[in-house]
């Protein structure tokens, strides 16, 4: 829509989570690290958190790309399931033939057969869950006994848990504790301060073909940090909101009002009292504004 008239190749801030655009800020960079180091190193549980809208989504499917040749991964997107419908959601996702209706008691031995021969041929499996904190806590339960499958050497069966901040809350059940001590490597991702704003932004508006780094005035980067929390999701709607309101009155480059119009469009970042205060405002200029020019132009008192 606006990709032409700034000069770009592509949408900039599209919220699918492409790993074109993965931009190498600390906090994911490191979260990416504690993957991969206790990955190769063999860890059962690995649990990575972050508010809504972080960027967990875009990781996992970054740590997918990444991950060398040994490791085959089975992804469950969404994992509210109950504890037969995991073993068959996993079952599925390694290439597990069953019998249409076959018990979960009879699955199981499938999956360890599955590891072992997997194990015999140097592979490791990798089960990657997001949104995990939406898994009920006896499929949770059922989750931790998938663990307990493995060598004298190993783990047949590593698992990593990408959840938001409520995941950790559900894993301090006395019912799943067993879970919570079986996580030996964690990392919660946080919002991105002021710099990490103006750096993700930038990264974004390069992928998409922009060369020019005046696209985005110095305000509206720190417009756009104040209303997205530095949360990325946010920052994606607000910063595509925003060159759609330069585009339309067909600015060169985006300003604070932009993001401000842009934030009052989204529900998320919307500040109820932002338009009765400006109207307010308005009328109040408009009320002074006809006061002094009844006073100095026409002399009538006030």
């Amino acid at each position: 829509m606006y990709q032409q008239h700034f000069g770009l190749s592509q949408p900039p801030f599209k919220l699918t989570p492409d790993t074109e655009f993965f931009c190498d800020l600390p906090s994911h960079r490191e979260a990416l690290n504690v993957l991969l180091i206790a990955l190769k190193s063999g860890e059962g549980f690995i649990k990575i958190t972050g508010p809504v809208g972080a960027g967990k989504t875009l990781l996992c499917r970054k740590l997918l790309n990444e991950l060398p040749a040994p490791f085959v991964t089975a992804y469950l997107p969404n994992p509210h399931l109950t504890p037969a419908g995991l073993q068959q959601a996993i079952a599925d996702e390694l290439g597990i033939s069953f019998p249409t209706g076959c018990e979960p008691s009879r699955i199981l031995p499938l999956i360890n057969d599955f590891l072992l021969n997997a194990a015999n041929q140097g592979k490791k499996i990798i089960l990657i869950i997001d949104e995990a904190q939406a898994m009920p806590l006896e499929t949770l339960e059922t989750l931790r006994l998938l663990t307990n499958l493995e060598t004298e050497k190993q783990k047949l069966l590593q698992i990593v848990l990408f959840g938001q901040d409520e995941l950790d809350p559900l894993l301090q059940q006395k019912s799943i504790r067993q879970l919570r001590q079986r996580i030996t490597f964690s990392y919660a991702l946080k919002p991105l301060n002021r710099d990490q704003v103006r750096e993700y932004v930038l990264h974004r508006l390069r992928i998409a073909g922009n060369t020019h780094t005046d696209l985005l005035s110095k305000l509206s980067i720190l417009a756009l940090h104040r209303y997205s929390q530095g949360i990325p999701r946010l920052l994606n709607i607000l910063a595509h909101k925003a060159m759609l309101a330069a585009y339309g009155k067909g600015l060169s480059r985006v300003g604070w009002f932009q993001v401000w119009l842009a934030a009052q469009d989204t529900d998320a970042t919307r500040t109820p009292w932002a338009m009765r205060n400006f109207k307010s405002l308005f009328i109040w200029l408009t009320l002074l504004s006809c006061s002094l020019y009844l006073y100095f132009y026409l002399e009538l008192p006030l």
